[in-house]
Order: C-alpha cells, then sequence, then structure tokens
C-alpha cells in the first residue's frame, strides 16, 4: 500500500427535498383541503476516524464525495424520504483543512471521533403547511435549502510515542527493524526511508510507537532533500530519539544540523523532550567513543547514551531511557488536563 499523508478532496452535502402543492380529491369528501407534504431533508457529509488505516492513499483515486438530496414532498400528506449521509473514513491523527491549507477545521486524534463537514438543506414546506382559517387553500410551498458544496484538506500526522531524527544513514532504519517487526528498508546509501514507519516497541512489558521518518539534511526547512515535509509526522510524539553516527568524521556538525533544522520548522519540536544516541559503537573502539560521547555531551548540554542497532550493545538502556521520558510527558498532560481553568468573567 502506497504513503499519501496529504489529499484535496471536494464535498457537496445534499440539497433539501422542495414541498408539494396538493389537494384533496375523493369524490365523497365534500372539503378536500391542501395535503401536500413537505420535502425530505439532504444528506450530511462527516469525517470519522478508523482504526487500521494509515494512509489517505483512498482519497487520490476517490476525491468527490456527494451526499443524496433530499426527496420531494407529495401528496396526502406524504413528506418526502431524507438523503443518506457521506462519511469520509480517515485514519487517526488526520487533520481537515479548510482550502487556504492553513486553517485547521477539525483533528481527529481519537478512534470513532466524528466531525461534521457540511450539512445537508432542510426540506421544504408543503402547502399542508400554509392553511390557515383566511387561506383555506394555499397554492403555495418552499424549495428545498441548497446543500453546501466545500474544498477540503486532508492532512495525515502519524501519532506516535517517540520520533526517530537524524541525517540519513544514522541507523535509523536498523534501530527500528531491530526493536520492532517494523521492516523498513535497510541499505547503505542515503535516503533509503523515503514513507514514514512506524513499529511497536516492548520493554519491560510495557509497548509503545515509534515513528521513523526519512532523514534531514542542512537546508531542510528549505527545501534541500525530502525538505521537511515529514516533520509533521512527530510533532505529536512525546519523545523525540536523536540518533547520531558515530562513524562520522564531525558528529558535532551532525547533531547541530538537525537542531538547526527542528528549530527553523517549529511546532514546538524544538522543546520536545529528547533523548541523544551515539549509533553504531560496534565500528568504533572504546577511545573513539569516549571522545565522540564527550563532544556531542558538551555540544547536547546533556547525557549521551550509546547504541549499536547491529549488534544490541545499549539498546535496552535506550529503549528504558525513553519509556521514561514517555511516562513523564504523559504524567505532565494528565495533571494539565486535571488543573482547574483559571476563572474569567
Amino acid at each position: 500500500m502506497k504513503f499519501l499523508d496529504l489529499a484535496k478532496v471536494y464535498i457537496r452535502s445534499g440539497s433539501g427535498g422542495g414541498g408539494c402543492i396538493s389537494f384533496r380529491r375523493e369524490k365523497f369528501v365534500e372539503f378536500g383541503g391542501p395535503n401536500g407534504g413537505d420535502g425530505g431533508r439532504g444528506g450530511d457529509v462527516w469525517a470519522e476516524a478508523v482504526d487500521g488505516l494509515n494512509t489517505l492513499i483512498d482519497f487520490r483515486y476517490q476525491q468527490h464525495f456527494n451526499a443524496k438530496s433530499g426527496q420531494h414532498g407529495m401528496g396526502q400528506q406524504r413528506t418526502g424520504k431524507d438523503g443518506e449521509d457521506v462519511v469520509l473514513r480517515v485514519p487517526v491523527g488526520t487533520e481537515i483543512l479548510d482550502e487556504d491549507e492553513e486553517t485547521v477545521i477539525a483533528d481527529l486524534t481519537h478512534v470513532g471521533q466524528r466531525v461534521l463537514l457540511a450539512k445537508g438543506g432542510n426540506g421544504g414546506f408543503g402547502n399542508m403547511h400554509f392553511k390557515s382559517a383566511s387561506n383555506q387553500a394555499p397554492r403555495r410551498a418552499n424549495p428545498g435549502q441548497e446543500g453546501v458544496e466545500r474544498t477540503l484538506w486532508l492532512r495525515l500526522k502519524l501519532i506516535a510515542d517517540v520520533g526517530l531524527l537524524g541525517l540519513p544513514n544514522a541507523g535509523k532504519s536498523t534501530f527500528l527493524a531491530a526493536t520492532s517487526n517494523a521492516r523498513p528498508k535497510v541499505a547503505d546509501y542515503p535516503f533509503t526511508t523515503l514513507v514514514p514507519n512506524l513499529g511497536v516497541v516492548g520493554v519491560d512489558e510495557v509497548e509503545f510507537v515509534i515513528a521513523d521518518i526519512p532523514g534531514l539534511i542542512e537546508g531542510a526547512s528549505e527545501g534541500r532533500g525530502l525538505g521537511d515535509l515529514f516533520l509533521g509526522h512527530v510533532e505529536r510524539c512525546a519523545v523525540l530519539l536523536h540518533l547520531v553516527d558515530g562513524t562520522s568524521d564531525n558528529v558535532k556538525t551532525d547533531y547541530q544540523t538537525i537542531i538547526v533544522e527542528i528549530e527553523t520548522y517549529g511546532a514546538g519540536l524544538a522543546d520536545k523532550p529528547r533523548v541523544t544516541v551515539l549509533n553504531k559503537i560496534d565500528a568504533l573502539d572504546d577511545k573513539e567513543i569516549a571522545k565522540k560521547r564527550k563532544v556531542l555531551e558538551k555540544a547536547s548540554g546533556g547525557e549521551v547514551l550509546t547504541m549499536s542497532g547491529v549488534s544490541g550493545d545499549g539498546v535496552q538502556e535506550v529503549l528504558r531511557a525513553l519509556r521514561a521520558r514517555i511516562d513523564a510527558n504523559r504524567l505532565r498532560q494528565r495533571k494539565a488536563a486535571e488543573e482547574p481553568a483559571s476563572w474569567q468573567p
């Protein structure tokens, strides 16, 4: 299945059915009177987050979604049938944007969440609705209300606990393959990862989700390489795992390149909890590991872990460090949600 995280859709809710002008015409009814029914409501257009989807590829092949219009009213006081609704089934984590691609209409972050995108038109009144003592034979009926037509954008931001960052060939896909059942492409050339990958990782009987995105290079925020196209998929992560290639000649420059790019991108990525890891230590001796680790600790201003995704050295320590920060982040979010909102007049 191809990965697609941005799609344009055209939606239209159903129009309401028109009211009916009708009169009773039975042979033995002396005073028949009006009996035209109302028109039915037009169908609505909804979006719903469902389980089991992680791409918007379906919306590449179908972009137009039109709800059914309501049926017109009929004689003998019969109301027209309501139009059927249309539901856009999208992956969890989908943002719905207006046509300007900036205004967020809704953010579907959990399974079953629904949002009304376009409301169907009301049905028109039949002439039975207008009868009165002074107007006993009205020849008036309302047309149905027109449906709503909109152009929207769907943007998917994967929901994961940990986001992997690093230059191309920093070992992100190797780490994901070694710690989960995910099978991302692994090769000895840059940009082997072209689309985000998700993997479920378990440590100490606790599971969490890791998102691997294509590597960043200098100038990614200006569109170089794959640009910052996929950084949106780590915006929702609780923790960022920054992998630095230990075989690089200048680990400090590699580290700072990624930091500059996420700071330029914004969206609070630079403020998220971050675990920095010197990767590929299986290709280094102890002296080189100690030297490069010290350089990274000075550049990052914090602790730097060491790991090898190939041999497995240090992997469990990294996973435990991630789990601890995920738990701390979730605890902060829970406390913030439980705090009463400040009183406002």
